[in-house]
């Protein structure tokens, strides 16, 4: 299992402890991605999360750019549309940071409505 799936894994296992339902993981169509569908209390929960071991090219967030934003939105609007699924979509972001040997979970960090 590569970094990214290790750290999708966990961010799964951090949301359904707190309190969440995995709808769907790694969501794909022509325009993007998402990693992870959830639902809580009326919100849909549209997650990338991002996996590092280092912070030396700053916080795993500062990934997510304008252009990778605009690709989840487009792929959760295409969801919404194809699913009868309903809920406050939100966008979030889950950090999982690694100790240096990629081996264990130092941090997670989840960012909830962390771009529209």
């Amino acid at each position: 299992m590569n970094r990214g799936e290790f750290g999708e894994k966990a961010a799964a296992k951090y949301l359904r402890k707190k309190g969440y339902k995995i709808i769907e993981t790694n969501y794909k169509i022509v325009s993007g991605e998402i990693d992870i569908i959830a639902y809580k209390k009326g919100i849909l929960a549209f997650v990338e999360v991002k996996t590092r071991s280092s912070l030396y090219g700053g916080r795993p967030a500062e990934a997510v750019t304008i252009f990778k934003q605009k690709r989840i939105i487009s792929a959760a609007r295409n969801y919404i549309l194809n699913n009868k699924i309903s809920g406050q979509p939100r966008f979030d972001i889950i950090e999982i940071l690694l100790n240096s040997s990629a081996e264990e979970i130092k941090e997670i960090v989840h960012i909830e409505d962390a771009f529209c």
